[in-house]
């Protein structure tokens, strides 16, 4: 048998609030915390796992902004540390940094929107949900005042599409979605701005809007489909060329046609 070769590093270390955080993580996949539980004072939690209150209360820290920790101060019963479910902020603030450190190509991030809305517009049609079609309307009727400005205009038309994604029933996928607009706000805006024809842009958009919104209300899946793509489509094409992973690229890739 060959000898073992020494490369002469030293074995990589894990912090030690890593290993409070993956204490934490595993009692989670085991049953043993659920959403609602609350953790040991922070002095009470470093004893049992044998580490500093430093790396617990760092451990807090890195768990509360993956949305998995929720910690409250005073006293009374909603006082200490809890665990909670808010997968929307944490994928949101995960996406938005990778695009931004161009980790994920934003052509990628177009593909997997495209994906998500156009199965979520058909399982929108096939529910039908009064409730979902009422905040689509809403959003679709603020985005038709012509005094609406581009920020607020892509911030109604993200509540548009994640009222839209929602309606499918699909929690992973409505949150996704939400995550996914969130990450493409900056650059969406950027090209927003940069468009010398605005009211022609927004127009279009809103005629596509009020598309898709017929297309679900009538119950029509393929139809909505369909839309779906061409709208997003029609989004994709107002991002600056050197926005998120295109930078990498140097030029944009068709994105499978989005």
């Amino acid at each position: 048998m060959a000898d073992s070769v020494d490369t002469g590093r030293p074995a990589p270390r894990t912090s030690t609030h890593s290993l409070v955080v993956e204490a934490i993580e595993n009692r989670i996949l085991s049953g043993e915390l659920g959403v609602g539980d609350m953790l040991p004072p922070e002095r009470q939690l470093a004893e049992q796992l044998g580490v500093s209150r430093a790396a617990a209360r760092e451990a807090i820290r890195v768990l509360e902004s993956h949305g998995v920790l929720e910690s409250h101060v005073g006293s009374g019963a909603r006082a200490g540390t809890f665990i909670t479910s808010m997968p929307t902020a944490a994928l949101s603030r995960f996406l938005k940094l990778h695009v931004s450190l161009n980790n994920f190509d934003l052509d990628e991030v177009v593909q997997t929107r495209l994906i998500l809305e156009v199965e979520s517009a058909a399982m929108a049609a096939r529910r039908q949900d009064p409730e979902i079609l009422q905040r689509m309307g809403e959003e679709l009727a603020a985005m038709d005042d012509t005094d609406l400005d581009r920020e607020d205009f892509g911030d109604a038309d993200t509540r548009f599409h994640v009222a839209l994604a929602r309606g499918g029933g699909n929690r992973l996928f409505a949150d996704m979605t939400q995550a996914i607009r969130e990450s493409l706000r900056a650059p969406l805006l950027d090209g927003y701005r940069a468009h010398e024809d605005w009211s022609g842009l927004r127009e279009t958009l809103q005629h596509q809007h009020r598309e898709l919104l017929a297309a679900v209300a009538a119950g029509d899946a393929e139809r909505a489909s369909q839309l779906a793509a061409e709208h997003i489509h029609t989004s994709y094409q107002v991002l600056p060329a050197d926005s998120g992973g295109s930078r990498r690229q140097g030029n944009r890739t068709a994105a499978g046609g989005v």
